[in-house]
């Protein structure tokens, strides 16, 4: 099970994502405003759009609030202008770690995470310094309930997905970047709905460190992911399932 699935899945076991809804609309209302700016309002035309939708679907986003950031996008009412950086980072036991921010004000977001950082034994990173490590992924998310591994994974080839990851608490299918929409629609097509759909960085080769020291990299995580302005956190921290049970028992 990888690493990435392993904090997917203690971030829901541990409710973090009920406890922050308010967080996580503003997270997704500034997507979809970023998303329909560069793209439109109309998500059959615009496969960002569509991603951010099928996001605020999962977390049950008023569609009031999504109708008033896709017309914050497309000009229809005043909005803030979004721009899109990407940080990166060691976290503490030499782990690379990437940040993706939405932000209206570059200097206070930069300094923000150059703070959180700080306080947790981490520090930024010149630009290219841990992406090489990492490779861009179309990741879909899956309920189990009612699916065989069997059947998810004969149906995810069929749909032309590369992998699927049946080990967590969800089905995790990964495609190339370019195909994300085109395998959401042929699974949904065979009745295989998505829980999620999005692009994601996964690491090439993960670093393994003592288990006290994931719990450190992983309050980092949580801590960075807290910034109103960041939208994504990904890190190649290896979590064996020792580790895993050590976070989720704190």
């Amino acid at each position: 099970m990888s690493g990435h699935s392993k904090w997917s899945t203690i971030k829901r076991k541990k409710g973090a994502l009920d406890a922050k809804r308010g967080k996580i609309f503003s997270k997704l209302a500034k997507e979809i405003t970023v998303a329909a700016r560069m793209g439109g309002g109309d998500a059959d035309g615009n496969p960002r759009l569509r991603t951010a939708l099928l996001a605020c679907r999962a977390a049950n986003m008023p569609k009031d609030n999504v109708d008033r950031a896709i017309k914050k996008g497309t000009g229809e009412i005043p909005g803030v202008t979004y721009e899109e950086i990407r940080y990166e980072g060691y976290a503490p036991g030499g782990v690379a770690i990437i940040i993706d921010v939405l932000t209206d004000n570059s200097r206070r977001t930069v300094g923000e995470i150059r703070h959180i950082l700080s306080k947790h034994g981490g520090s930024l990173a010149e630009k290219g310094a841990v992406t090489w490590n990492f490779e861009s992924k179309g990741l879909i998310t899956i309920e189990k309930e009612g699916l065989s591994p069997d059947d998810v994974l004969e149906k995810a080839i069929e749909a032309g997905a590369d992998d699927v990851d049946t080990e967590g608490d969800m089905y995790e299918i990964m495609t190339e970047p370019s195909e994300l929409h085109t395998v959401v629609g042929a699974l949904d097509g065979l009745s295989v709905q998505a829980k999620e759909a999005k692009l994601t960085m996964l690491p090439k080769t993960q670093v393994s460190v003592e288990i006290k020291t994931v719990g450190s990299v992983l309050r980092l995580m949580e801590a960075i992911e807290d910034n109103e302005d960041v939208q994504e956190v990904y890190s190649n921290v290896e979590i064996t399932d020792e580790a895993m049970a050590a976070v989720m028992a704190e």
